[in-house]
């Protein structure tokens, strides 16, 4: 019989509201317990929507006795102060991306969960989707010949405004903290290791003092590259495509899947070409029950959990040395 962990809300975001806790709803491995928000009227009302008893603010989240992991999706630079008292409150955490603003950051997060036997993951669902594990498997098959590049573009239009925590500096704003983050993940998960160089060149918002676009360069082992674009003010676009020896390996949506969208991944060649549907599935829910067996089972895992939270900090916080020095840094 699996046994159900009660999970506890820290921060009403939308992503909140429209992914997580919808899934965790569907979920057969987690229950919702509790809603905490800065507002009790805004608790109060998420919990209401979403059939919960309880509500309260984010001390009285880590403070139920009966909430067993926490799911945090705050504005990145307020996670780090939570993400801690959650881990000495014995709160297993789920947190949104990008966990932190730092690698110093992270590392004292990660160290701080492990010194209270407490597990920690960020929120990259779409790496639990079909199509990613569809289109690695395809690259481990060989057919294709060496792959050697990586190309991803993820943006969107997006009214800039200052009630919206990504167009403030001191909360962790800015297009590579909220989606160039995408384009590193994918990127590591498709070559299956780290990045040796990268360059990073961000463009600025003069009134907001953040970065609203970017590319982004990275060399990894065996001569393979990435290259990405991010933007806040195009036309929408959340792809990538994988280019081998033999084929071009293309996805019509990647990143931000919905639980009632179907994709497909099309391979083309020289000889000939192929679309492989995918069928819908939430990935919020598939990452959502990879969590919770992890901890039920008592499984290390660490290679996606903690040690990936730490490669993902790392590789940002060079991404942003790099975009500051305009220069190409090699990864140590």
């Amino acid at each position: 019989m699996t046994t159900k962990l009660n999970f506890g809300i820290i921060g009403c975001s939308s992503v909140a509201k429209n992914s997580f806790i919808p899934a965790l709803l569907k979920s057969k491995n987690a229950t919702l317990e509790s809603v905490g928000s800065r507002s009790i009227s805004k608790s109060k009302y998420f919990a209401k929507k979403f059939h919960c008893k309880n509500f309260g603010n984010y001390d009285d989240i880590l403070e139920n006795q009966k909430i067993d992991a926490v799911y945090i999706s705050l504005p990145i630079a307020l996670q780090e102060k939570w993400i801690l008292k959650a881990a000495r409150a014995g709160k297993h955490i789920l947190c949104e991306k990008s966990s932190t603003t730092s690698f110093k950051s992270a590392q004292k997060i990660v160290n701080e969960c492990k010194k209270n036997d407490i597990r920690i993951m960020e929120n990259f669902p779409f790496i639990f989707h079909p199509q990613q594990i569809k289109i690695r498997q395809l690259l481990k098959s060989n057919k294709f010949g060496n792959t050697f590049s990586f190309s991803g573009k993820f943006g969107f239009n997006l009214n800039y405004s200052s009630n919206n925590f990504r167009f403030n500096k001191e909360l962790g704003g800015g297009i590579l903290n909220d989606v160039g983050c995408y384009i590193i993940c994918a990127s590591r998960y498709i070559f299956q290791s780290m990045p040796l160089t990268i360059f990073c060149n961000l463009t600025y918002n003069k009134k907001y003092k953040i970065d609203t676009k970017g590319t982004i360069y990275m060399t990894f082992p065996k001569g393979n590259n990435a290259f990405g674009e991010f933007s806040y003010s195009s036309t929408f676009q959340s792809k990538y495509d994988v280019w081998s020896e033999k084929s071009i390996i293309n996805t019509d949506k990647a990143f931000n899947i919905k639980p009632n969208q179907s994709t497909k991944i099309s391979i083309s060649s020289e000889k000939n070409s192929k679309i492989i549907q995918i069928k819908r599935h939430d990935p919020f829910k598939l990452l959502l029950d990879y969590f919770c067996k992890t901890i039920e089972k008592n499984l290390s895992n660490r290679l996606i959990l903690e040690n990936s939270l730490l490669k993902q900090a790392l590789i940002m916080d060079y991404a942003r040395k790099s975009a500051k020095s305009k220069s190409s840094l090699e990864i140590q």
